[in-house]
């Protein structure tokens, strides 16, 4: 099993709390926005009990400038925190970016098929929510005590009105969260189910349309997204009218105030410039909770997000760090192998235990499900075992750097995957294209030629997954790839099943090359011609190895044979087996 670094805290919230100090300047500075948020309703009650009653134009004019030089100063201070926060957002990305990326491949490695880029959506939500008006809410909600203790000071009933207002919108926030955290968490799941089974079937796409099964495949897509929608619906619904009934609370509450100051100033008990402060203090005590409210939505999906992220961190935690070792010399050895293919139940290989030296050239052969992938694949150190060691060069293959390792393994799985980029760029592995090297690989490889013959030969663009190729012409090219560089470990899964006689021969020929330079090569076919290249063959049956040794050896058992020696094609193949009356 590969060794992990359990976290012992959220390595999320770890990321998160690096920030901490600027969080601490985003509230350092909410309070001094959120105190001159007051100089509207002090302003207004300056001009309604001073400037009218005593008709000075110059205290008019002096007051407007120190309001004018305060609200510029509130802006700057609002750009600023704005800033911090984004650059927050980008310091968070930064951090765990290559992180979720990494996690992304292990979970595909573990979990095939459930593996998506949604985590990385969930970064971008998590980092936009953090850099969105809706955290304000949060930072100037803390400072509603401030707004109603100056409502204390003005009159005590404005105080008290102001408290039984915010615990109404209080309420109401609570109440919106209740009602849709259920579904909003519902139309997460359909949604990311939806995008899942979108995914998978598009990679299948022309198997769908040859065979006219696109009606039937959208119609168990359509259950998902449907429900998703249904879901999602239901979530914006309650919302939205929560949403709506906190705007007009929270605009009542405020004229309510002014009539409340109207009244206590018909009966002396506040003046005419307090009646009106009262009024709009009080709509900025509110503002933060309506606010909270209309951001609710947009909390809740973040709030989801980061949960699925922080459990994708959690269970795909970093590699252990070893320290590196020298380059690899290509000895491997397996001591009681066994491994559960990942979501499988049942063994695929059981008790392995085999040494291949350096320049070996190993046959692997075997009928269908027998665990040949699976035996290349942890060689390789891409399944995690269930028990045993896999080792290379004496070291566990888990220790090395996946990589570092990775520049010195030539990999050919059975289903060959090209990227989008040149041919040049996907024989180079997408490193620096180094020419000399990728004309030497495509040389090696036997398909310098072929590639030649391309539109734009070595620039040629590939589209994703290779799609303008022929399935022979992808495997020749991921054959280079696999050989670029002069890699000291070379695995080869059915690398012919889409060769002609040509293109095998020069694969043949490549093997050749590689085991005149001591690369020690592993070549699962069903094809017999190839095993000609090879010194040490095995039979692996039912996830167990049968037979290993040198290749004359084995294949002299006659039961070996039988399992390598093609059928003899049935006769009369054009004659009905149904005889005509």
């Amino acid at each position: 099993m590969r060794n992990k670094v359990k976290p012992t805290t959220s390595e999320l919230k770890k990321a998160i709390l690096i920030s901490k100090k600027s969080f601490l300047m985003v509230g350092f500075f909410s309070l001094f926005i959120n105190l001159l948020m007051l100089v509207p309703p002090l302003y207004m009650l300056q001009l309604y009990d001073r400037v009218l009653t005593s008709r000075s134009e110059s205290t008019l004019i002096m007051l407007t400038a120190i309001v004018v030089i305060l609200f510029i100063t509130m802006a700057l201070l609002e750009i600023v925190r704005s800033k911090i926060l984004v650059r927050i957002g980008n310091k968070l990305d930064s951090i765990l970016s290559e992180r979720v990326f990494n996690s992304l491949f292990d979970l595909a490695g573990k979990h095939p098929g459930k593996a998506t880029a949604m985590p990385l959506s969930d970064l971008t939500a998590i980092r936009q929510f953090m850099t969105g008006n809706g955290l304000f809410a949060f930072f100037d909600a803390p400072w509603i005590p401030i707004y109603i203790a100056v409502l204390f000071i003005f009159h005590p009933t404005f105080g008290y009105f102001a408290i039984f207002a915010s615990i109404v919108l209080i309420i109401f926030t609570i109440i919106n969260e209740y009602s849709t955290k259920k579904k909003l968490k519902e139309a997460n799941v359909l949604s990311r189910s939806s995008s899942v089974f979108v995914d998978s079937n598009l990679r299948n796409s022309e198997v769908i349309n040859a065979m006219g099964m696109k009606s039937s495949i959208r119609g168990n897509w359509q259950k998902k997204y449907y429900g998703f929608l249904n879901a999602q619906n239901d979530a914006s619904n309650k919302a939205g009218i929560w949403a709506n009934i906190s705007k007009s609370s929270r605009m009542m509450f405020q004229s309510l105030m002014l009539g409340l100051g109207g009244y206590l100033a018909i009966q002396s008990e506040v003046s005419p410039g307090m009646m009106i402060a009262g009024s709009i203090i009080m709509g900025r005590a509110l503002a933060p909770l309506d606010l909270l409210i209309n951001s609710w939505k947009g909390f809740s999906s973040a709030r989801l997000s980061y949960g699925r992220l922080d459990n994708l961190l959690n269970d795909f935690p970093k590699d252990k760090q070893y320290m590196k070792l020298p380059d690899p010399k290509g000895d491997i050895s397996l001591e009681a192998v066994m491994v559960v293919p990942p979501n499988g139940k049942q063994p695929s290989l059981r008790g392995i235990t085999m040494k291949i030296n350096r320049g070996d050239v190993v046959g692997i052969i075997g009928p269908s499900a027998a665990g040949k992938s699976s035996l290349a694949r942890v060689i390789l150190g891409l399944w995690p075992l269930a028990s045993g060691k896999v080792r290379l060069d004496g070291a566990d293959i888990f220790q090395w750097d996946k990589e570092d390792l990775g520049k010195h393994i030539g990999y050919l799985p059975q289903d060959i995957e090209l990227f989008e980029g040149t041919v040049s760029q996907n024989i180079a592995r997408f490193t620096k294209v180094n020419p000399q090297k990728v004309v030497e690989a495509s040389k090696k490889a036997g398909v310098h030629d072929m590639i030649l013959r391309l539109p734009d030969g070595y620039d040629t663009m590939i589209g994703a997954g290779g799609a303008t190729l022929s399935g022979g012409q992808r495997q020749r090219i991921g054959f280079a790839r696999a050989i670029y560089d002069n890699p000291v470990l070379v695995v080869l899964d059915e690398p012919n099943s889409n060769l002609d006689d040509q293109g095998e021969m020069a694969l043949i020929r490549a093997v050749q090359v590689l085991k005149a330079n001591k690369t020690t090569v592993i070549i699962i076919t069903h094809r017999p011609a190839i095993l000609q290249v090879t010194n040490k063959l095995a039979m692996i049956q039912q996830g167990s190895l049968k037979k290993y040794g040198k290749t004359g050896e084995v294949l002299a058992k006659k039961e070996v044979v039988r399992k390598i020696k093609p059928k003899k094609p049935p006769e009369n193949l054009n004659q009905s087996p149904v005889k005509e009356k």
